[in-house]
């Protein structure tokens, strides 16, 4: 497999709108993102403040006018994200009150004209992805089985095959409309959704025979807080890792609160998020895996920490994601002590000659 190179830096723009300024308008956010040492900008297609995803799915102008703007601040736009609609594709009646408000206000209360409101944005997402030029997008899969993650009491004989037949159901449509126009659907590998490690994304990839454009977002952090092997999941997953968030976080051990948090704060939970540089996360081994499986796409920072600013963040995470890229060698070190291809050469090297 053939070396790449890594781009970035890029930061995901969604923990960062606000209604004030320089975080409230696309213009004033991409000059911000750019101030900061970014190239790239990741963007929540629900903050309208930002962005029109109805307008950006039927009109290219309205995509090139936001390129433009993006490329005269010093920035391009690396992906979409459909993070809070693609988790109303997928909704558990028990979190029904608590996922309303990522929906408009007129669908609330209404579980089935929200799930239907979600799967359109998807679509719509795939066709403003086209429009733009982009090669990915990434969503969350949402989850109908995660309140039965517990095996007590005893889960009923194929009550998660049933689930994960029915969430493939509904994603089948959808992978399928993104294919249509050449781009991968990304699922960000999080608890909360049913795809939350590596067995339940083989799971749902099962269900839907494998389709290419079921893709992953790996992100670090989520792995950390489950004590999973995070660099192992890169050996085992790399052909569908499409997209790569930058964040770090800590699993600090003690005798008071585990992985499932103790109903504390982020503060007081052993799992903690944090800035890039602050965590435990091992970032030079994960650029160097990527490099080493050809992962040809960017390095997206994003920020959640439980105690640093987020402006420090994100000053901070440019220059560490810039300082991370590894810029991949074109030759063999020892190409100096190369003897050249001699077919005669070698036969006799072995004694076949």
């Amino acid at each position: 497999m053939a070396l790449s190179n890594i781009k970035g830096p890029a930061i995901f723009l969604a923990q960062f709108a606000g209604d004030t300024a320089p975080y409230n308008s696309w213009d004033s956010i991409t000059k911000w993102a750019a101030g900061h040492g970014f190239v790239g900008v990741q963007v929540p297609t629900w903050d309208g403040r930002l962005f029109d995803l109805k307008k950006a799915a039927s009109s290219k102008d309205y995509c090139d006018e936001l390129k433009g703007i993006a490329k005269k601040n010093g920035v391009q736009i690396t992906e979409l994200s459909t993070h809070l609609q693609g988790q109303l594709v997928a909704t558990h009646p028990a979190y029904d009150e608590q996922f309303d408000g990522f929906a408009p206000k007129e669908m609330r209360g209404n579980p089935k004209k929200r799930q239907a409101w979600a799967v359109d944005q998807l679509m719509l997402g795939a066709k403003a992805s086209k429009n733009l030029g982009l090669k990915a997008s990434v969503t969350f899969s949402g989850a109908l089985a995660w309140p039965f993650i517990y095996p007590f009491p005893q889960r009923p004989a194929g009550l998660v095959e049933t689930a994960f037949d029915e969430l493939a159901r509904r994603w089948k449509p959808i992978l399928d409309a993104y294919d249509k126009v050449g781009v991968d659907l990304c699922y960000e590998v999080h608890p909360s959704e049913d795809l939350y490690d590596g067995a339940t994304f083989e799971m749902f990839l099962d269900k839907v025979k494998g389709h290419k454009r079921c893709n992953i977002l790996y992100d670090p952090s989520h792995f950390v807080l489950q004590q999973l092997d995070y660099l192992q999941y890169i050996d085992l997953y790399h052909d569908r890792i499409k997209m790569f968030h930058v964040k770090d976080a800590e699993f600090n051990k003690n005798g008071r609160t585990g992985v499932y948090g103790g109903y504390q704060n982020w503060i007081d939970r052993a799992g903690r998020f944090r800035s890039v540089g602050d965590g435990q996360v091992d970032f030079k081994s994960i650029f160097s895996k990527l490099a080493q499986y050809g992962y040809k796409g960017w390095a997206v920072l994003e920020w959640e920490c439980c105690i640093k600013h987020p402006e420090d963040g994100a000053r901070e995470g440019a220059a560490f994601i810039r300082d991370h890229v590894i810029h991949v060698t074109e030759k063999a070190f020892d190409d100096f002590a190369a003897a050249g291809v001699d077919e005669k050469a070698n036969r006799r090297a072995l004694g076949l000659a």
